[in-house]
């Protein structure tokens, strides 16, 4: 009798068991959706390590999902402009796009914090502030009034200081020498006697060829190399002290943020994390063999005069008192980033740099 009772409770027990799997299924699916989504990158196809790293978000994201979530990338240009992909991820145009911040600082100054300001952080620094310095959340903050959810996702390392016609001795060269050159920095520029200029990637070179500019920065010699600035510009100037550590981002329609699953939010995180690391170390391994390249095709490797350096550095100081004096929102940013800049640098200023510095001079000695 016990045994029958058994059986025909199993027999119930299979059958609920059974029943409920085939509920599970389309419980999974409906929280797996299948969506399609588009990327608008700030960068042209030809430099494969900034436009590629939305096309490594979108590889992860598509393969973190079994391909339910799939993201097309496309160029600058191929829906908006290279200088108008955050207006199309606001609006709707687009879900989502890779980009700098400092590309739309005509908006709001504080746009910079995203990217690099003149003088700040080299790469991990920013790393640093952005992950443990509230320096994400104080962009999300900001964002929301663009209706757009940021992530970091890379960093190109310090930057070179541009390709200019002609040699720059003094802070009097500076003077009417009109450089490509984006966001704050550009600024400074003019404070110091240039005529800045903001043209996207792609757009550089005929605008350098010419002579509609007189000189340009863009990243560094990986990238410029492909661009071929050096066949119109011989001086090679170096360091971009307007970005020490330059961040790009993805960019996403804060509407579209809101409707994800929250794993596909965690996969999209976790994708533009994956591209973050990527980039910078693909720099790093890239751009002294192009180096070495452009140097021996005739490039002239110089250095940046120091006066040149401190009459911008002092530019840049009066430039953000100023900000801070009449913009709220740049000031509550200003106000976390200084600070935390500063104790980095002393830091690295006790170790990293005296390590550096160590090995530099072993390498100019053949000694390595």
């Amino acid at each position: 009798m016990q045994r029958r009772k058994f059986v025909r409770s199993a027999g119930l027990g299979g059958g609920a068991m059974v029943a409920a799997g085939t509920l599970a299924a389309p419980a999974i699916a409906q929280s797996m959706p299948e969506l399609k989504w588009r990327l608008a990158s700030s960068f042209p196809k030809a430099l494969d390590t900034l436009y590629g790293a939305g096309e490594v978000f979108a590889k992860y994201v598509a393969e973190a999902t079994d391909n339910r979530f799939q993201i097309r990338v496309f160029a600058s240009g191929e829906i908006v402009p290279g200088l108008q992909v955050a207006d199309a991820v606001q609006n709707g145009t687009v879900e989502c796009g890779h980009t700098a911040g400092v590309y739309y600082v005509g908006k709001d100054p504080a746009w910079a914090f995203d990217t690099a300001l003149p003088f700040g952080m080299n790469a991990r620094q920013q790393d640093a502030w952005y992950n443990w310095g509230g320096g994400r959340e104080l962009m999300t903050e900001f964002y929301k009034g663009y209706n757009i959810h940021g992530m970091a996702c890379g960093n190109t390392g310090a930057q070179m200081g541009g390709w200019f016609r002609k040699e720059i001795k003094t802070v009097e060269d500076m003077k009417g020498l009109k450089f490509r050159i984006a966001g704050l920095a550009g600024e400074v520029c003019n404070r110091v006697g240039a005529v800045s200029q903001q043209i996207a990637g792609g757009e550089i070179y005929p605008a350098l060829e010419k002579g509609t500019i007189d000189a340009a920065e863009w990243v560094g010699p990986y990238d410029d190399q492909k661009l071929g600035f050096y066949k119109i510009a011989p001086y090679y100037y170096y360091p971009g002290w307007w970005e020490g550590g330059p961040q790009t981002s993805t960019y996403v329609n804060l509407d579209k943020w809101n409707e994800l699953p929250k794993h596909y939010k965690a996969v999209v995180e976790a994708a533009a994390a994956k591209a973050h690391t990527l980039m910078v170390s693909k720099y790093d391994t890239q751009n002294p063999k192009a180096l070495r390249e452009l140097v021996a095709a005739g490039t002239k490797l110089t250095a940046f005069p120091v006066p040149v350096m401190e009459a911008c550095f002092n530019a840049a100081n009066e430039l953000y008192a100023e900000i801070s004096a009449k913009n709220p929102k740049f000031k509550k940013i200003y106000d976390s980033w200084r600070p935390f800049r500063n104790e980095a640098i002393l830091w690295f200023r006790v170790c990293e740099f005296t390590f550096d510095s160590f090995m530099a001079r072993q390498s100019a000695a053949n000694k390595l």
